[in-house]
């Protein structure tokens, strides 16, 4: 399917610089443009590739000012990452979307299935499970007893959701992913570890995405509960009775432990952990591989480090560390000078 450069701009709101017919039937990089595709600039590290891409159309930043002649198509807008964003989202949903259940698929005969629903073969939906409709559940997916999967929604290869969770609708559940398995509660006794059950559950609300071989822990009583928006990467870790609040984004490998309580609109590095039994308040942006022991109080906050300190005040210690060996022989010296003019002193 191809789209001219005016069709595009239409959608996007954008201004056109040069050929409004020129057309584009795919996406490719900037650095890595070729003829009919579309690419976009709005890091100025990249700048430089404009002028030799091979690609017909590309967005950019409407305060953009070449310097020299460029082929290419421009399309100026507002911000070129959120349009091509959305060029994305209209080029995934012009895909024909799988609709059916496979023969080889398993749904027990007291589930309930929706319509235009599609289940992949081996998939596995167990006693009393809802999949409401739209829903796409992939080859060798599970759905325990009781689960609840909302409309729309697509659980991907090797996903389990594990009896009584929910998923809201609109969710994406990547490959090997996995909502309501047991929480990490053990009590000690002479004679080792004793497993405390973990009854309760683990929620998902609407338009939540979760990462390959990321897990959300069922609570020991009540819920995990990730609230209306979050985007979670790749293997990631959320404890038992975790609240993640709506709009939070995480990069891989995050943990926290069990009962933290984390606010809206949050941002966290990779690799970020946080201590159990704590609270973070909303917009609250926390730099790769920071460790949080206690509660972040207030609002709109940048810290790093670990322990998380301001990051301003973070990155003027890092500044400082990488003096500490100079820092050291200076010191010596002194105390070297020091100790001379004492026994001068005392002669």
């Amino acid at each position: 399917m191809e789209f001219s450069a005016k069709q595009i701009a239409e959608f996007i709101h954008g201004v056109i610089v040069g050929d409004e017919n020129a057309t584009v039937h795919t996406f490719a990089k900037i650095e890595e443009g070729v003829p009919g595709a579309i690419s976009f600039l709005s890091n100025p590290k990249y700048t430089h590739y404009i002028y030799n891409t091979k690609s017909s159309i590309v967005l950019v930043n409407k305060d953009f000012v070449p310097e020299k002649e460029i082929s290419a198509t421009l399309i100026k807008v507002d911000n070129a990452y959120e349009s091509v964003a959305k060029l994305l989202t209209l080029y995934e949903m012009s895909k024909p979307k799988k609709v059916g259940i496979h023969p080889l698929a398993f749904i027990d005969p007291t589930a309930k299935v929706g319509q235009n629903v599609y289940v992949g073969a081996f998939a596995f939906i167990g006693e009393n499970a809802v999949v409401e409709d739209g829903a796409s559940i992939y080859p060798h997916a599970t759905v325990c007893e009781n689960a609840f999967i909302g409309e729309n929604s697509i659980l991907y290869p090797n996903v389990t959701v594990y009896h009584d969770c929910r998923v809201g609708k609109r969710c994406i559940l990547h490959a090997g992913s996995v909502v309501g398995a047991d929480g990490f509660g053990f009590a000690p006794s002479p004679e080792g570890y004793e497993k405390i059950p973990q009854i309760g559950i683990s929620i998902l609300e609407d338009d939540v995405e979760i990462g390959a071989n990321t897990c959300v822990d069922r609570a020991t009583m009540g819920a995990t509960i990730v609230h209306k928006g979050v985007k979670l990467d790749n293997l990631i870790q959320i404890a038992h009775n975790v609240e993640v609040g709506s709009h939070t984004v995480m990069a891989s490998q995050v943990g926290i432990a069990g009962s933290t309580k984390v606010g809206e609109w949050c941002m966290f590095g990779g690799q970020v952990g946080l201590a159990g039994h704590i609270h973070v308040g909303n917009h609250i942006n926390i730099g790769a591989q920071s460790g949080i022991p206690s509660t972040v109080k207030g609002d709109n906050r940048n810290i790093m480090g670990s322990p998380a300190i301001d990051a301003k005040q973070f990155f003027k210690c890092a500044a400082a560390y990488k003096q500490l060996p100079e820092m050291l022989q200076t010191i010596t010296q002194l105390k070297r000078e020091v100790e001379e003019l004492k026994k001068q002193l005392n002669k």
